[in-house]
C-alpha cells in the first residue's frame, strides 16, 4: 500500500501505454473516427508494439482468440436462431400486444423498452436480454422514427443494474475469488438494487419524453379504404402499413415516408432518426403480415422449440453456443425444409451475424495485448499501490469507486479474478471481510456492461444498427450515476462499510 514502482522496472510504462491504449480507442470510436471494429485492431496493434511486442504480438492475439471462439460461436447461432423465430413470426403476437398496450407514444415505448429489458434480464444472460428486447421493439422504434440509440441505452442501462443477480457472472465470480456465498454477495445489496432500478426508470422516463418531444406521437394509417362502395374510412395504428401521420409536437419541418417493407424513415426537423433498412437486419421484416417466411401453422412447435432452448441456457447443462447450434439447425429443418429456403434464409442473416461476430473476435487483439504485455497486471498492481495506507479503512468504498472504471477497461475476469483478492487480502487488516469487499466488488457493474470488451454489448449495437460511440455517449454516463447511487444506498445502510 503506497508503494510505487520506479520506472526503470518497466511497470510505469506498461501502465501508462494500458491506459492511453484504452483512452485512444475511446476517442476513435466516440469521435467516429474509426469504427469500432478497425479500432479494435489497429490501437492495440501499436500499442503492443510500442510495449515491445515485437513478432509475439501474434501468439498473444491467437491465444486470445481461442478463448473468444466459443462466444463468437454462441453470439452467430443465437443470433441465427432467433432471427429465425422473428422471420417465422413467433415474436409478432408479442410485439402487437406491446403495441396495443403502449400506443403511439414514444415515452411509453421507451418505458416498455426497460420493463421488457428488466423482465428478461433475469435470467442473467445479456446476450438473450438483448436479442430479445430489440427483436421485440426495434421495429416499435422504426416506425415510430424513434432513435435505436434510446433503445440501446435504456436496454444497456437496466440489464447492467440487474447484472448483480446472484446466478449472473459478476457475482458468481466475487464469490468464487473470495469464497464466499453468493447469496451472502447479493441479499445486502437488494434495497441499493432496488434503489439503483429506480434511478434507472426514471432516467429511462426523461429519455422517453425527450424523445417524445422529438418526433411527436406518430402513428402509420392505412390509405383510404371503402367497404361495399359506401363513405372512404380510415384506419389508424403503427402495423397498418399506409402514410405517416405526423402529432403535433413533432420536430419542425419533420417528414414521413415508408419504404417497400412499411418501416418509417422520419427526417428534417433536428436530429430525428432514420431507419434505415440496410442496417436493421432483424427488423426488415419483422412486422409484415405479409412476409413468405411466416409459418402461423407452427407457432407452437417455434415456441415449444425455444422454451426447451431457454430452459436449457437456464439450467446450464450443455455449452451455450451447442446449445444454439443445434436450435438453430432445428429451426432451419422445421421450418424451411426445402435446401434452397434454407440457404436464403441463412445468407438473410449473414449481415447481422457478420457485423457482431467480427467486432468480438477484433476484441481478441484489444483483449490479446492487455492480457500478453502485461499491461492489465501492471495497472491492477499500480490501482493497488496508490492506495495510501491511510485510507484502508475505506477500501470497501475504494473498491466500489474503482469497480466502476476498472471493469470498463479490463474484463471480469482480470479483475475480479487478479485484482479483488489483493484488495481484499489488504481490507481484512482493517477488519473489513471479504464479503463486504465482495459487495462492493459489483458497484460498477451498470458501466461494466457498457465495455467493448463485453460481446452482449457489440451483439446490441450490431442489431440496433448503432455506432457504438453513440452508445456510450448517452448511456455511460447515466451508467455511471446508477453505479454511484447504489454505492451510496450500500453505504448507508450498512452493507458497504465505510471506515
Amino acid at each position: 500500500m503506497g508503494k510505487s514502482i520506479p520506472l526503470d522496472e518497466g511497470v510505469d510504462v506498461l501502465v501508462i501505454l494500458g491506459f492511453a491504449m484504452i483512452l485512444a480507442f475511446m476517442a476513435l470510436i466516440m469521435t467516429k473516427r474509426l469504427t469500432p471494429m478497425v479500432a479494435l485492431i489497429i490501437v492495440p496493434t501499436v500499442f503492443g508494439l510500442f510495449a515491445g511486442a515485437g513478432l509475439g504480438l501474434g501468439d498473444m492475439i491467437v491465444d486470445a482468440l481461442k478463448d473468444l471462439a466459443p462466444t463468437a460461436a454462441l453470439l452467430m447461432f443465437a443470433i441465427m436462431f432467433f432471427g429465425i423465430m422473428i422471420d417465422v413470426g413467433l415474436f409478432d403476437p408479442l410485439i402487437r400486444f406491446i403495441v396495443r398496450f403502449l400506443g403511439d407514444d414514444p415515452a411509453k415505448v421507451v418505458l416498455g423498452t426497460a420493463l421488457l429489458a428488466g423482465a428478461v434480464s433475469l435470467d442473467g444472460d445479456g446476450s438473450t436480454t438483448f436479442i430479445i428486447t430489440t427483436s421485440a421493439m426495434l421495429p416499435i422504434y422504426l416506425r415510430l422514427g424513434m432513435s435505436p440509440v434510446v433503445l440501446t441505452c435504456v436496454a444497456g442501462l437496466v440489464n447492467g443494474t440487474l447484472n448483480i443477480v446472484p446466478w449472473g457472472g459478476p457475482t458468481a465470480r466475487a464469490a468464487a475469488a473470495l469464497k464466499v456465498s453468493p447469496s451472502d454477495i447479493f441479499v445486502p445489496m437488494l434495497p441499493s438494487l432496488a434503489v439503483g432500478l429506480v434511478v434507472a426508470f426514471a432516467l429511462v422516463w426523461v429519455l422517453g419524453v425527450r424523445e417524445r418531444n422529438r418526433v411527436g406521437s406518430l402513428a402509420l394509417s392505412e390509405p383510404f379504404a371503402t367497404e361495399g362502395g359506401g363513405e372512404p374510412r380510415r384506419r389508424f395504428g403503427v402495423l397498418q402499413g399506409g402514410r405517416l401521420i405526423r402529432g403535433a409536437q413533432a420536430a419542425p419541418g419533420a417528414r414521413g415516408s415508408v419504404d417497400t417493407r412499411g418501416i418509417v424513415t422520419v427526417r428534417g426537423g433536428g436530429a430525428a432518426a432514420t431507419a434505415d433498412t440496410a442496417t436493421a437486419t432483424l427488423a426488415g421484416t419483422a412486422l409484415d403480415p405479409g412476409r413468405p417466411t411466416l409459418r402461423p401453422r407452427l407457432i407452437w412447435v417455434n415456441l415449444a422449440l425455444t422454451l426447451v432452448v431457454m430452459v436449457l441456457l437456464v439450467i446450464d447443462v450443455l455449452p451455450l453456443a451447442y446449445i444454439f447450434m443445434v436450435g438453430s439447425a432445428l429451426a432451419l429443418i422445421v421450418n424451411f425444409p426445402k435446401l434452397r429456403a434454407q440457404a436464403d434464409e441463412i445468407v438473410a442473416h449473414a449481415p447481422s451475424i457478420v457485423g457482431v461476430v467480427s467486432m468480438v473476435l477484433a476484441a481478441g487483439v484489444l483483449v490479446g495485448v492487455l492480457n500478453g504485455t502485461g499491461m492489465v497486471t501492471a495497472m491492477a498492481q499500480w490501482v493497488v499501490d496508490i492506495v495510501p495506507a491511510s485510507m484502508g479503512p475505506f477500501l470497501a468504498v475504494i473498491t466500489g469507486l474503482l469497480s466502476i472504471p476498472m471493469t470498463f477497461f479490463m474484463s471480469n475476469d482480470a479483475f475480479y479474478y487478479g485484482i479483488l483478492p489483493i484488495l481484499s487480502e489488504t481490507a481484512a487488516t482493517y477488519g473489513i471481510s471479504p464479503v463486504e469487499m465482495a459487495r462492493a466488488s459489483i458497484i460498477g457493474q451498470p458501466v461494466h456492461l457498457q465495455s467493448p470488451l463485453v460481446p452482449a454489448i457489440l451483439l446490441l449495437v450490431s442489431l440496433a444498427g448503432v455506432n457504438l460511440g453513440d452508445h456510450h455517449k448517452k448511456v455511460l454516463w447515466r451508467a455511471l450515476l446508477v453505479s454511484l447511487v447504489m454505492l451510496a444506498v450500500g453505504v448507508l445502510l450498512g452493507a458497504v462499510p465505510f471506515g
